[in-house]
């Protein structure tokens, strides 16, 4: 296929999460950024996907129409796989990780788009046999640090038909209010963000342990510390990492220290796809539980879905509850209590809404 047109657009969704929006990010996080590209072929067809974008849309995507639209403008894919690895080695002096991979990523999906398109094809045809038409999905928290909207976020939660839950709280203290509010047989889960030190993660296990947690997300910084990722497991509580981890390199160096329980790639920044499609691999050879890392309501959800398709080791999926102003796409449509329906129509599946994108866009 030969790729005509290239547009990248930001385009910035306000939500409701029901708290402050504080404790995560470096500043207050009430906005879904979401960096979308339409890829046009020669036969007028559209592809479309997503690079992350939270606190860098910009930087993502002034890289794609710096780096990447000279290489891909006017230019014939056959591989979209080969595609991305040329491109990753192009662009390597630019950064490994971090946004040049943010933009590859989104690219990379926005190609298989096309290309599924082309073929009037669901998405999942093309990455392998699907086993299922619907995968379930995970309530992902925002950090509230209140014991009281907390818990009642995840009262919420569970009213809403979701069975299991995975908060962004750092003390033990919070976690336990969260166990105390939705008892002990729904599955609770936590993402620290890499901020406990070494020591403290060693000495809370036991708590943890006791609440029943499900798996404990990036206890320590660095993410990339598999070593004493590795020496944290057998404590009674699972771990897990892997949103902050980029190509199949890392996910295979963690796998071969044993790091973690299971690894949790994220589409729009792993390097797309293609990538996903080798850390798949990887985790069949390994054995591990894949978790994919997807707060995303835009082209990166729906290839995540697509990908789970084929993936029947993939137990759940996440899904950020929160409540956004507006909808690129008709998720909550997909969605019946826990379980969201992994869409059978050409491409990813669903079509943006052109009218939600322009009333959003600010770039």
């Amino acid at each position: 296929m030969k790729i005509v047109k290239i547009d990248t657009f930001v385009v910035e969704i306000p939500f409701k999460d029901g708290g402050k929006g504080q404790g995560i990010t470096p500043t207050t996080w009430n906005t879904l950024e979401n960096v979308l590209i339409r890829l046009q072929d020669e036969q007028g067809n559209i592809g479309w996907g997503e690079a992350f974008g939270y606190f860098v849309a910009d930087a993502s995507k002034a890289l794609i129409d710096r780096l990447i639209t000279p290489l891909l403008l006017d230019r014939e894919v056959h591989d979209i796989a080969q595609w991305n690895r040329d491109t990753q080695l192009r662009l390597h002096l630019f950064g490994r990780y971090g946004v040049t991979m943010f933009a590859i990523s989104g690219v990379d999906m926005a190609l298989w788009d096309l290309a599924a398109r082309r073929q009037q094809q669901p998405l999942h045809r093309l990455l392998g046999t699907a086993s299922r038409e619907q995968v379930p999905a995970y309530a992902s928290m925002v950090r509230y640090a209140d014991n009281e909207i907390a818990p009642r976020i995840c009262e919420k939660a569970l009213e809403m038909g979701f069975r299991d839950i995975k908060l962004h709280e750092v003390t033990v203290d919070e976690i336990a209010a969260c166990r105390r509010a939705i008892g002990d047989d729904v599955p609770l889960a936590t993402d620290v963000n890499c901020s406990w030190s070494v020591q403290d993660t060693r000495d809370w296990l036991p708590a943890l342990a006791d609440l029943k947690l499900v798996w404990l997300e990036e206890p320590i910084f660095p993410p990339e510390d598999f070593a004493t990722l590795a020496s944290f497991r057998g404590n009674g509580v699972p771990l897990s990492a892997g949103e902050n981890w980029c190509t199949a390199v890392q996910f295979e160096q963690a796998l071969k220290h044993g790091a973690v329980d299971s690894i949790q790639p994220s589409v729009t920044k792993v390097g797309g796809i293609s990538e996903c499609l080798r850390i798949a691999e990887l985790a069949q050879a390994y054995g591990a539980v894949v978790l994919p890392h997807c707060p995303y309501f835009g082209p990166g959800l729906l290839a995540t879905l697509h990908l789970a398709a084929v993936q029947p080791t993939v137990p759940q999926i996440e899904y950020l509850f929160v409540e956004p102003a507006g909808w690129l796409y008709d998720i909550e449509g997909l969605r019946d209590g826990h379980l969201l329906q992994i869409p059978q129509q050409a491409g990813l599946g669903q079509d943006i809404d052109l009218g939600v994108l322009e009333r959003f866009r600010r770039a």
